[in-house]
């Protein structure tokens, strides 16, 4: 039986989102609340927000579903879209259900890794946003990234 090689293409599908200028993290906040629901209570989940040198939004994918208090991140997913979307830069946005906005040891850990692996494709990892229902926090403006 022989195997068959797979051919891979780039594939985008526009979706009716407006694209947006970031300025500030409040800017990714107001986006990524149009695709968070009332699910950003009950449990977390990972998005990333994929951006050109001009800092408009160019997409966003969800990367991850978990439960009440952790999801998964997979990097290679994270870079799979950043190379898919010629994006320059990639903003992480996940929630925390808890309501609580300081990060984890895990949630920088992360930041840190995507920073550098990003690094090897020549992407700028631009900042990891925690969002609750009333709050937000940006690790980089805190300066942990």
């Amino acid at each position: 039986m022989k195997k068959k090689a797979v051919e891979y293409s780039l594939k985008a599908e526009k979706r009716d989102f407006p694209i947006c200028k970031v300025r500030m993290a409040q800017d990714v906040v107001d986006f990524a609340r149009k695709f968070y629901h009332e699910d950003i209570a009950i449990y977390e989940s990972s998005f990333i927000v994929l951006m050109n040198r001009a800092n408009n939004v160019i997409g966003y994918a969800k990367i991850s579903q978990g439960g009440i208090c952790s999801t998964i991140v997979d990097i290679r997913l994270v870079a799979k879209y950043a190379i898919d979307s010629l994006a320059s830069g990639v903003i992480l946005v996940h929630n925390h259900p808890s309501g609580e906005l300081k990060p984890s040891t895990q949630d920088i850990q992360l930041a840190s890794r995507l920073k550098e692996g990003l690094k090897l494709l020549d992407v700028t990892f631009l900042d990891s946003i925690i969002i609750t229902e009333v709050g937000y926090k940006s690790m980089n403006d805190e300066g942990l990234i």
